[in-house]
């Protein structure tokens, strides 16, 4: 199942688990800490009194009470003194510990707050990768459902190179985009205007007669086709008989029906050598809806879903292109979805969790996930 980020309220996730960012004690705090307490109800202070505390790194588990969650998974992250003193290892094994939880209670979906990125002082774009890196190890050996929940706009990644250069690619797109169309308005308004000049002067000397003519009409069209004039009782079929006798029937064209995105799909996996496991994970992908592609020939699944696959299969931007002509769509300059598709696709970077911290920046859809 795959891993999504969103931006909710931790305490609304209708999840089977819900993770806080605790504190030693477990008696609630401030922060996402505090708001679980206060959703959850007095009942989850009365049970984390019971726990005995937690130490950094480690988990413990609670019902959800009044939340919607069934469970509450307590863990403590690690407060930030520079980086030198484990931090990373400790927050790894937030996460990591977490998941394991949840799978022993048999949890099919999670959600995670940005564990130690407030008031224990985490880089926040730190903290989200490492977030990513071990929820995506541990979804390489599960099926999960996992959430990175995000509260408001965080702009994490604005600092990171990758996020500079794909926003650089994408006005350099714009600026391509909006350059050339203004450039043949302004040529085409130059000839119109070279145009009424010279008629003008055609006017003035007489030189030609001016009924019929169009001015926006280019005049460098190519000459009408000589008209065959056929004798008459003759028996050879006119050019337009002969067109019609030769056009194909509906059930020729039906016959050539090109393959479609399903056929294409599993035809791709096949040919990369691949198992459909390692596709749609690495597709980011659930596989209820992997089943429905493979099942159905004729399933047309969302654009993101079909560059999730394209991204997973590791396909150029003309495969990619291909892949998404035979599920009737196509890649334009018009939309920032598709730059930055076109960007990671060009620059051979098929890291799907990459593409999806920058799609989320942009608060565009997502790879995979929860699409259908």
């Amino acid at each position: 199942m795959p891993f999504e980020l969103v931006r909710n309220d931790i305490t609304a996730m209708k999840v089977d688990a819900i993770v806080n960012a605790a504190n030693r004690t477990l008696l609630g705090g401030g922060g996402v800490d505090g708001a679980i307490h206060r959703a959850a109800g007095l009942r989850l202070l009365e049970e984390c009194r019971k726990l005995g505390g937690c130490e950094p790194g480690e988990v413990k588990i609670t019902r959800g009470w009044d939340l919607p969650a069934r469970y509450v998974i307590h863990t403590v992250g690690p407060i930030w003194q520079g980086g030198g003193e484990g931090e990373a290892e400790l927050l790894r094994a937030c996460y990591r510990n977490s998941l394991e939880l949840a799978l022993k209670h048999r949890c099919r979906s999670v959600a995670f707050p940005l564990i130690s990125a407030g008031a224990y002082g985490y880089p926040r774009e730190e903290a989200v990768s490492i977030a990513a890196e071990t929820i995506r190890a541990f979804l390489e050996r599960h099926e999960m459902h996992v959430y990175l929940v995000l509260f408001g706009r965080t702009e994490f990644l604005t600092g990171k190179k990758l996020f500079r250069d794909v926003q650089e690619y994408i006005d350099d797109v714009y600026a391509v985009g909006h350059y050339a169309p203004n450039i043949q308005h302004t040529r085409k308004d130059l000839w119109r205007r070279d145009t009424l000049a010279g008629l003008e002067l055609d006017q003035e000397l007489a030189a030609a007669p001016t009924s019929g003519f169009d001015p926006e009409e280019d005049i460098f069209a190519a000459p009408a086709a000589p008209c065959i004039v056929e004798e008459a009782g003759s028996e050879r079929p006119t050019a337009r008989k002969r067109k019609l006798m030769q056009l194909p029937s509906l059930e020729d064209l039906l016959k050539r029906t090109d393959e479609g995105f399903s056929a294409s799909l599993l035809r791709l996996i096949d040919e990369k050598g691949m198992t459909d496991a390692q596709c749609y994970k690495r597709a980011n992908v659930d596989r209820k809806l992997f089943s429905k592609i493979r099942s159905n020939p004729g399933y047309k699944p969302s654009k993101p879903t079909v560059l999730a696959f394209a991204v997973a299969l590791e396909l150029s931007l003309p495969e990619a292109s291909d892949l998404l002509r035979r599920a009737g769509y196509a890649l334009t300059h018009s939309s920032k979805f598709d730059i930055i598709l076109e960007y990671f696709l060009t620059h051979g970077n098929y890291d799907i969790y990459a593409i999806n911290e920058v799609l989320f920046e942009y608060d565009l859809p997502l790879l995979g996930s929860a699409a259908g």
